[in-house]
């Protein structure tokens, strides 16, 4: 599995963030359930796609810049059956290796109430649970979390398995 970073527009990212709304909509009973200003080419910083050994995508992720060096994860998805398969956490990495580089000093994130899968995957992950900030702040059913970023990125080797970077 390969992680590469393209455009907000690029026909596997547009095609991965709609599966990703349809999943969302139908949890949530609505197609708007983002609250404030969805992301878009404008304000995410970096989009990036997984792609498995044949070439097809399977999972994105990008981040939005809140300023003062923290990010907001945005629009995490792994295709249904390819969950499991360690794409979302290589995708998570990815983004916090590349924060990280930009000297970002953390990254926050929001799910929701039904998103029980995501919030077990994110606290796994190093996220902890924080107040709502932004635009999510008094939406009941809204979960925020947060992971400070520390040291330098990960690099991993052949195998995958993860080790610090030796600078």
């Amino acid at each position: 599995m390969r992680i590469e970073q393209v455009a907000w527009t690029h026909p596997d990212a547009v095609a991965l963030r709609a599966g990703q709304r349809a999943e969302i909509a139908e949890r949530y009973g609505t197609p708007d359930s983002e609250p404030g200003t969805p992301p878009s080419a404008v304000d995410v910083a970096v989009f990036v796609v997984a792609y498995e050994d044949g070439g097809t995508a399977v999972g994105c992720g990008g981040l939005r810049d809140l300023s003062d060096g923290v990010g907001e994860v945005k629009r995490m998805y792994v295709d249904l059956p390819r969950r499991g398969s360690g794409a979302a956490l290589r995708i998570l990495r990815a983004l916090e290796d590349w924060a990280r580089e930009q000297g970002w000093s953390s990254l926050r994130l929001e799910t929701g109430d039904r998103q029980p899968d995501a919030v077990r995957f994110y606290t796994r992950a190093g996220y902890e649970r924080i107040p709502n900030f932004g635009a999510y702040k008094g939406l009941e059913g809204s979960w925020c979390f947060e992971r400070p970023l520390h040291g330098a990125p990960e690099r991993r080797d052949p195998l995958g398995s993860r080790r610090p970077d030796k600078v």
